[in-house]
C-alpha cells in the first residue's frame, strides 16, 4: 500500500512514499524530501506508486485521522473551485497549532483518600505538631472533590513537602489532570427559557425543523431586532435532539462572545468558540474536544466552517452578507458562506443564511426558488423600527459658517439622551484623530513610504501611522517632506479620536468608549468594552465598522452616523450595496429594547436614493433598483468575477508578468469571458510590493478555473512575482 502525501510546506503537488502499517487518510506524518524531513498530510491511498522510486513514510505522527472523509470532499472542492493548491487548502481546514502538535495541558491535583469523618480526627491529632499537614487537611475536607495543587499551596499556605509526607501516609493522592483551556471556563451564564415565537418566526423554525437531515438552503430575511436570533437558538435545540452538531458562524469576534452567551443560556452542553484571538492551547483543546465529538455546537467566524464537529447536522451564518466571511489576503481566497453552502450539501444538512440586508446573490437565489425564503417583516415584541432622520450637511455648514462634525440635531438628541439615561452609539468607519496631514504650499499628503496611502495622526501617542503596514512616524514631521516647506503642514479629516474629543469639548461630563482597532488589540478587549457598554458605564459608544454588526444593547435609543458618503463614491459596483447594508445595519442598533429609538444620518448627499432606502429599510425597493443596474452592465450576479492580483518589489517587473499573463489568457478564453485590462490594484504598493490587477467577468465560474489551474502549471510565473487569484471576489 502507498500513500499520497502533501506537505506542509514546499512543493504544491502531492509526493507518493511507501506504507509499512495500516493508517488512515487525514492521518499527520514525517517523510524524507530531498535531504531533509519534513511534516504533510496523507490525502490518499492507493495499491500502486505514480513513480518508480518510492521511500517509506519516515514517522506516523497522529495515531488517528484529523480530517473526516467529508471535509477533504470539501478540501477537494475549495482547491479547484477557487483555483488553488490543495496544499494551501489544507493549511487552512489543519490549524498551525493543530499542525505543530501542541500538547494537552496538564496540572497536578490533589484528592483526598479517607472519609470525611476519619480525615477530620487525623486533622485533629496533627493540628500540634504538624499544622501545615493539618491545614492541608481542612483545605481537602471544604473541598469534597479536591483542588488543583496551585490552589492547594495558596489555600493551606505551605509547600510542597507537607502535601508528598500526607501522600507516603496514603491519606491524599497528587494525580495529573488534564486542564481545558476554554475561554468560556471563567465566563458567567444565567439560564433563560425559550421565547414564544411570533407567527413569522414559527414558520421559519418549521421548514428548518422539516428540512433536518436534508441539505436546503434557507435565507432568513428579517428586518433588524426581528428576533432572528430566537429563531436559530430553537433550530439549534431541534438540532440537537436529533442529536446533531451545529456551527454558527457570526461574523465579527465581537459578536462571537454575545452569541455564546445567548448559546449557554439556553444549553447546558459544552461549547466550542473559535477566532484568531485564542492562544495556541485554546485552540488546540477546542478543536480537538470537537474532534472527538465532546463539543457539538460550535461558534465563531469564519475559519469555523472548517471545525470537525461530529454528525453535523446544521449550519447557520449569520449576517451573511457580511464582507469579513471572505478571506482575501491570501489563497484559498474563500466565502465562508459559500464553504457553508457546499459543506451543508456534503453533510445533507440545511444550511441557513440570515440578513437584514441579504446580499443580492443570496436574494436573487432565493427568489428564484433556489433558497427557501422566509421573511421576518417586524421586530419581536411588536417593537417599532426607529425614527430615521436624513439631515443635509451643506445646509448645516452654512449654518454654522463653516464644518461642523455634529448637527445640531444630533447634539440635541445626544443631550436628550444624556438627561433620561439613555445611550447613544455613534458610527464613523474611520480610525485616528485626523485622516491625514497635508500641506497647503504643494497639496501632498504625508504617505506611507512603503505604502501607496496617506499616514493617519494619532493623537494619544502624537505619531503617524500607517494602516496597511504599521509603518510609524513620531512625531509628525514640521515641514512638507516634498516641498520642504515649513509651516505648511495641516492636519485633515476626523476619526474616532477626535469624535470622543469633540464629544467632551461638548458636554464635559460624558462617560464615553471607543471601539475601533485601536482598542480592540489586545485579547478580551471586545467583550471588556461591550459589557461595559451594556452594563450603563458609558453614556456613548463611538465605534467604527465593528459596532455596526448586530450588537444588541436593549438602553441604546440613538444612532448617529456621521459620514458614509466617501464610500459612496468608491469605483466599486457593490459600492451602492454595502453603503445600504451599513446604514440599515448600524440604524438597526437603536430601539432594540422597550424604549423607541431614533438615528441621525449626516450625508451631503441627501438626495442620493440610498438613504431613502435605508431609512425606510426598504430592501426590496433597493433590491430591484440595483439589480436593474447590475443587469444593465452584467455583474453578479448576472455573471461571476474572478480578480488576479499581481505584485512583486520591481514595479515594471511586475506591470510586464501581468500583462504577459493577460496575453496568453487572451487567446485561451472562450469568448463568452470579458477580459478587463491590466491596471493598478486599489492599493497600487503595500509592505513595498507593487500590486497590478486584471479582472474577469463571464457565466462559467468552474471552466474559469480549469483555465487558471493550467494557466498557472504552462505559464509560470518569475519566483519575484506573486499571484494571488481571488474567485467571487467582494471587491473590484
Amino acid at each position: 500500500m502507498f500513500a499520497v502525501v502533501i506537505l506542509d510546506k514546499g512543493f504544491d503537488r502531492p509526493l507518493d512514499y511507501s506504507l509499512t502499517k495500516k493508517v488512515e487518510i487525514g492521518t499527520r506524518v514525517l517523510v524524507p524530501v530531498q535531504n531533509s524531513f519534513r511534516k504533510g498530510t496523507i490525502v490518499a491511498l492507493k495499491e500502486s506508486p505514480s513513480v518508480a522510486k518510492v521511500q517509506p513514510i519516515k514517522e506516523i505522527l497522529s495515531e488517528e485521522s484529523l480530517i473526516d472523509e467529508k471535509l477533504f470532499e470539501l478540501a477537494d472542492w475549495m482547491s479547484q473551485y477557487y483555483c488553488t493548491s490543495l496544499r494551501k487548502v489544507l493549511k487552512v481546514l489543519l490549524p498551525a497549532t493543530i499542525r505543530k502538535e501542541t500538547k494537552e495541558k496538564e496540572q497536578l491535583f490533589v484528592r483526598r483518600l479517607l472519609p470525611p469523618k476519619q480525615l477530620g480526627e487525623l486533622t485533629v491529632s496533627l493540628r500540634e505538631n504538624h499544622p501545615s499537614q493539618a491545614r492541608i487537611l481542612d483545605a481537602l475536607i471544604k473541598k469534597p472533590r479536591g483542588l488543583l495543587l496551585t490552589e492547594l499551596l495558596e489555600e493551606a499556605k505551605t509547600s510542597r513537602s507537607p502535601i508528598s509526607s500526607l501522600e507516603k501516609k496514603g491519606v491524599l493522592k497528587v494525580e495529573t489532570l488534564q486542564i481545558d483551556r476554554s475561554p468560556l471556563e471563567e465566563m458567567e451564564f444565567f439560564p433563560t427559557k425559550p421565547k414564544k415565537l411570533n407567527d413569522e418566526q414559527q414558520w421559519a423554525l418549521d421548514r428548518i425543523s422539516k428540512d433536518l437531515k436534508t441539505f436546503q438552503v434557507h435565507l432568513i430575511h428579517g428586518v433588524t431586532g426581528s428576533g432572528k436570533t430566537e429563531v436559530y437558538l430553537q433550530a439549534i435545540h431541534q438540532a440537537r435532539k436529533e442529536g446533531l452538531g451545529v456551527i454558527l458562524l457570526v461574523p465579527e469576534i465581537a459578536l462571537t462572545s454575545q452569541t455564546i452567551e445567548r448559546l449557554k443560556s439556553r444549553f447546558t452542553e459544552k461549547m466550542g468558540i473559535l477566532h484568531h484571538r485564542l492562544s495556541d492551547g485554546e485552540r488546540f483543546d477546542i478543536w480537538h474536544g470537537i474532534r472527538k465529538g465532546e463539543i457539538q455546537i460550535v461558534v465563531g467566524a469564519r475559519s469555523a466552517i472548517f471545525s470537525p464537529v461530529q454528525n453535523l447536522g446544521l449550519i447557520i451564518v449569520d449576517e451573511e452578507h457580511e464582507s469579513s466571511y471572505k478571506q482575501t489576503e491570501e489563497e484559498p481566497c474563500y466565502h465562508a458562506r459559500d464553504v457553508a453552502i457546499m459543506r451543508g450539501k456534503l453533510a445533507k444538512a440545511p444550511v441557513i443564511l440570515g440578513s437584514a440586508t441579504p446580499s443580492l446573490e443570496s436574494y436573487a437565489n432565493a427568489t428564484s426558488g433556489k433558497y427557501t425564503l422566509s421573511n421576518l417583516k417586524k421586530r419581536a415584541k411588536d417593537a417599532s423600527l426607529p425614527k430615521v432622520n436624513i439631515v443635509d450637511m451643506k445646509t448645516e455648514y452654512a449654518k454654522s459658517e463653516g464644518f461642523t462634525l455634529f448637527c445640531s440635531d444630533l447634539i440635541d438628541g445626544i443631550k436628550s439622551r444624556l438627561e433620561r439615561g439613555e445611550q447613544t452609539l455613534l458610527f464613523l468607519n474611520r480610525r485616528g484623530y485626523h485622516s491625514f496631514q497635508m500641506c497647503a504650499g504643494c497639496g501632498e499628503s504625508v504617505k506611507c513610504p512603503h505604502c501607496s496611502t496617506s499616514l493617519t495622526f494619532h493623537k494619544k501617542t502624537n505619531l503617524l501611522a500607517c494602516h496597511l503596514c504599521s509603518h510609524i512616524i513620531a512625531p509628525p514631521p514640521t515641514s512638507c517632506p516634498k516641498c520642504k516647506q515649513t509651516a505648511t503642514l495641516h492636519f485633515k479629516g476626523v476619526g474616532t479620536e477626535l469624535v470622543e474629543k469633540t464629544l467632551h469639548a461638548l458636554f464635559p461630563d460624558i462617560r464615553t468608549l471607543r471601539m475601533d482597532a485601536d482598542t480592540t488589540r489586545h485579547k478580551g478587549s471586545h467583550d471588556l468594552l461591550f459589557k461595559q457598554f451594556r452594563s450603563g458605564k458609558a453614556d456613548v459608544l463611538i465605534g467604527t465598522q465593528m459596532i455596526a454588526k448586530g450588537l444588541h444593547f436593549p438602553s441604546v435609543t440613538l444612532v448617529g452616523v456621521l459620514n458614509t458618503d466617501g464610500a459612496l463614491n468608491i469605483p466599486d459596483f457593490r459600492a451602492a450595496e454595502n453603503v445600504f447594508q451599513l446604514l440599515t445595519q448600524v440604524s438597526g442598533r437603536s430601539g432594540r429594547g422597550d424604549l423607541k429609538g431614533e438615528v441621525i444620518v449626516q450625508t451631503s448627499l441627501k438626495g442620493h436614493p440610498i438613504f431613502h432606502y435605508a431609512s425606510t429599510e426598504d430592501y426590496l425597493s433597493f433590491f430591484q433598483e440595483e439589480m436593474e443596474t447590475r443587469a444593465l452592465f452584467s455583474f453578479p450576479p448576472f455573471s461571476r468575477l474572478t480578480k488576479l492580483i499581481f505584485s512583486g518589489k520591481n514595479e515594471t517587473h511586475v506591470k510586464r508578468a501581468a500583462e504577459t499573463f493577460h496575453t496568453h489568457l487572451l487567446k485561451m478564453l472562450p469568448p463568452s469571458f470579458t477580459l478587463y485590462p491590466v491596471i493598478p490594484s486599489g492599493y497600487a504598493k503595500i509592505k513595498d510590493h507593487f500590486r497590478f490587477k486584471l479582472l474577469i467577468k463571464g457565466t462559467k465560474p468552474l471552466l474559469l478555473s480549469s483555465l487558471l489551474m493550467k494557466m498557472r502549471q504552462t505559464n509560470p510565473l518569475p519566483p519575484s512575482i506573486r499571484l494571488l487569484i481571488d474567485v467571487d471576489p467582494t471587491s473590484t
